[in-house]
């Protein structure tokens, strides 16, 4: 069979250093760069007619005359690392590999000047070409012509392409599925305006013009309509599309209001459409990168926690914005690269399919034909393992059409090698391209699977859900590689410990700044799902940017929670043994915060006692006054320490710390006031019972010692008058009671 037969012969010429003379054409055969840029139809079959175009461009320093553009049709290839080799090759004409020019069909080139590229388009009959047996052949175009170097005709330069040949439908057609990703960077912060919408604020306005008509996500959903594929969406992306369907603000100084919510619009609309007819697996909110979770993650306490609100997010957030039940039980590392923590990880909130790729889960290579993806892996777990050389195929330069074309023929001939491999073994491949495809990428994919659609003859479409359930081939690896096995290249891109540990560290100092507020989740969800994005798996390869996020994020928090905090007071003086002290809380956040402690410390206790503590409230945009009723004892300077606490009996903020200067009456003191009092009262004692004893004693004169009645306030011998020195009576007493509650205090 020629499909065999034809392997050895390109292989041992691939393998050749140095082909024999008599084998290539004379003459430099890459004088002129020959590209294919089109063939049409990419999969003929009888009765239709082999066109291809493409360019010119002749890099040597001298005019080609007298030439055509001719095509040569080679050997089946046998296999497909054959048509991977050919893919590869750039050697010029080689007449054993690339065979005979077919004769009758050629485009004649009068003239070609040095450095001038012109457009070239060749047609043959496909019954030209020789085409026997099912197959993928190799179809070169080339310019033959003369040159000052050697006038005689002879081959300037080729390129090639492949033609896969198939003239009924296969027996057992593969199933293929084909994941079209919907993923972007991060967009969002943290950050919302002090509103009742709370106005989200976006990193920058980038994403407008992926959305926009002929963008990159809007191509990709533009070309999905009718395109067999199962879309594998990160619902933050859609969170935040919906996010600039509404008033959204771009972050900076004076930061714009942003406008493009039509565009958004649109594109939610565009993809509701879409997703009516495909199924749709959503990965946990924010693409986390389980690679570096596991890694460098998996020893951080708290580190894997979010990957289970992670997925219960995902499902919510599509389900609200696309209407839509997404599938959730689907991992997907970074470029489908895994080892046993990797697996142990992506399966721990509840996904048990693990979509790697065929160059991780190598095949220990006994087999000879592309086995099914779906793969048990134990543990009631399953690896879909995607094709790698499929996956791949689209991930080069698509802008140029020669590039694409070449990608495009090579992806339909890899997938008719499948079939062609065992044909009465029918497989079930799966299709993995990279996370975020460029819109020529784009483009060069959606041209590959309209192509196989329309031909039908080897391929079947399928999507991710019936691809896991197909059945395993039990001669297929199931054996998942080492942590060494995983490539260095991948490692080097994953996030640090360092920045599990600063995620931590956010989470913590979130935990403790909930539990005071009126409306924690105000706050709690936007950092939430900030800290899912501080994980993503699109900062591979974007250190700077990714830290930078990190400390953007803690940064916003701890400006919030610095909004409430006590508000400095200056040396208070008391001026009795008890008064009020007043602190001041202020709150400059929006909504209120409660369940919290306000408590006073003296330095020196028995000096002052500062009061209880206080249970406080404080409404959003106030400042609240608390009085602590405080006792002195003695006199002397004393530091007292205002705390704000948690419910939970964690220090809130900064402490605030204030002399107070005890000024009051001491004890001793009290005595010696005491004492004097008393003996001014037995002073007072003593005169009325003087006074009483003399009114009392008969008079010399025979008086009764009567009030005296000639007005002259004489007296006689033992009526003493009142001496000068003699004390008054107190005319107001002192107290020594404590002052009163309400006595001011100078602050």
């Amino acid at each position: 069979m020629t499909l065999l037969t034809g392997a050895p012969l390109l292989m041992g010429l691939l393998q050749m250093p140095h082909a024999p003379a008599a084998q290539a054409a004379p003459g430099d055969s890459h004088s002129v760069d020959v590209t294919i840029d089109s063939m049409t139809p990419t999969t003929p079959t009888k009765g239709d007619t082999v066109t291809v175009s493409g360019t010119l461009t002749n890099d040597s320093r001298s005019t080609i005359t007298g030439a055509h553009v001719g095509m040569h049709r080679g050997d089946a290839l046998g296999s497909r690392s054959a048509i991977e080799a050919m893919s590869h090759r750039t050697s010029g004409y080689l007449p054993g590999v690339d065979g005979p020019e077919v004769k009758g069909h050629k485009e004649k080139i009068d003239k070609l000047e040095p450095g001038v590229s012109r457009p070239f388009s060749l047609s043959v009959p496909a019954k030209d070409l020789n085409l026997s047996d099912d197959g993928v052949y190799q179809l070169g175009i080339s310019l033959s012509g003369r040159s000052q170097a050697d006038p005689s005709e002879h081959v300037l330069g080729i390129d090639r392409t492949f033609l896969p040949w198939q003239t009924a439908d296969a027996g057992k057609k593969t199933q293929l599925t084909y994941l079209w990703p919907l993923v972007s960077s991060t967009h969002l912060t943290a950050e919302t305006d002090a509103d009742a919408q709370q106005t989200p604020v976006f990193r920058n306005d980038d994403l407008a013009a992926e959305l926009a008509p002929g963008g990159r996500l809007q191509q990709m959903v533009a070309l999905s309509k009718n395109l067999p594929v199962t879309f594998v969406i990160d619902p933050d992306l859609l969170a935040t599309v919906d996010a600039m369907t509404k008033s959204y603000r771009v972050n900076g100084p004076d930061g714009p209001m942003g406008k493009n919510q039509a565009v958004a619009k649109q594109w939610l609309h565009d993809l509701e459409e879409a997703v009516k007819t495909h199924e749709v697996v959503a990965l946990p909110f924010g693409d986390p990168d389980l690679a570096a979770l596991a890694h460098h993650g998996k020893g951080v306490p708290s580190a894997l926690s979010h990957l289970g609100p992670a997925t219960d997010l995902a499902d919510k957030t599509v389900d609200t914005i696309l209407g839509v039940k997404p599938r959730t039980d689907f991992a997907w590392p970074a470029d489908g690269a895994i080892d046993s923590s990797v697996v142990d990880v992506a399966t721990s909130a509840g996904a048990h399919n693990v979509i790697t790729r065929s160059d991780s889960l190598r095949e220990n290579g006994r087999l000879s034909y592309t086995p099914t993806a779906a793969r048990p892996i134990g543990g009631g777990n399953t690896a879909i393992v995607s094709d790698a050389t499929l996956s791949r195929a689209f991930e080069g330069d698509m802008a140029k059409a020669g590039g694409s074309s070449h990608a495009v023929q090579e992806f339909l001939a890899q997938t008719q090698m499948v079939s062609l491999q065992d044909p009465d073994r029918q497989r079930s491949v799966v299709v993995a391209p990279q996370r975020m495809p460029s819109v020529s990428q784009a483009q060069a994919m959606a041209t590959a699977l309209r192509e196989l659609e329309e031909s039908g003859r080897w391929t079947q479409s399928v999507n991710l859900s019936a691809a896991a359930k197909a059945k395993p081939d039990p001669a297929a690896s199931r054996s998942v590689p080492s942590g060494a096995a995983y490539p260095s290249s991948l490692r080097r891109q994953e996030l640090p410990t360092e920045a599990f540990r600063q995620i931590q560290g956010t989470q913590a100092e979130l935990d403790d700044f909930q539990v005071i507020l009126a409306q924690p989740e105000r706050v709690v969800t936007p950092f939430g799902n900030a800290m899912m994005r501080e994980m993503s798996t699109q900062w591979r390869g974007h250190d700077s940017g990714a830290s930078a996020f990190r400390h953007s994020v803690r940064n916003y928090l701890d400006g919030l929670t610095k909004k409430v905090h006590l508000i400095q007071k200056s040396e208070a003086t008391l001026s009795g043994r008890s008064a009020t002290i007043p602190v001041t809380v202020q709150n400059n956040l929006v909504q209120g915060v409660k369940n919290m402690t306000l408590k006073l410390t003296s330095s020196q206790p028995n000096r002052l006692d500062a009061g209880k503590s206080q249970q406080i409230t404080v409404d959003g945009g106030h400042s609240q006054s608390f009085k602590f009723d405080t006792t002195a004892n003695a006199n002397g300077r004393a530091w007292v320490t205002a705390q704000l606490y948690t419910a939970d009996g964690k220090p809130y903020g900064e402490p605030m710390t204030f002399q107070v200067n005890v000024t009051e009456i001491t004890a001793t003191v009290m005595l010696v006031i005491a004492g004097g009092v008393l003996l001014l009262v037995l002073a007072g004692v003593r005169i009325y019972l003087q006074r009483k004893r003399t009114g009392n004693r008969p008079a010399e004169d025979g008086s009764d010692g009567g009030t005296d009645t000639d007005g002259d306030n004489g007296g006689t011998d033992g009526d003493a008058p009142e001496q000068p020195s003699d004390p008054t009576p107190d005319t107001g007493s002192e107290s020594s009671d404590p002052s009163g509650s309400g006595e001011k205090v100078d602050r």
